[in-house]
């Protein structure tokens, strides 16, 4: 696998895994039970945590990538031109 391949496919493999955990953990003020400011959307969440969520992303990404990368290397699904 070439560098241009290598962080193309972790970059993918990380923006997957960021966009399925945004939504994990997060509450708005409206299922908390809470009062909003006038012209404040009821469906924000009141903490996003998007560095830990981030940084969570990047390490399952590593883990994904590594897997791929040893796929391709051992030739996994036979698509190398013999």
């Amino acid at each position: 696998m070439n560098l241009f391949l290598g962080i193309a496919i972790y970059m993918i493999v990380w923006w997957l895994s960021f966009f399925v955990m945004l939504p994990m953990g997060a509450q708005s003020s409206h299922e908390a039970g809470e009062e909003t400011v006038p012209g404040a959307e009821r469906g924000a969440p009141k903490v996003h945590n998007l560095r830990m969520k981030a940084l969570a992303a990047a390490g399952i990404a590593a883990i994904v990538w590594l897997g791929i990368a040893w796929a391709i290397s051992v030739d996994l699904w036979g698509m190398r031109a013999h």
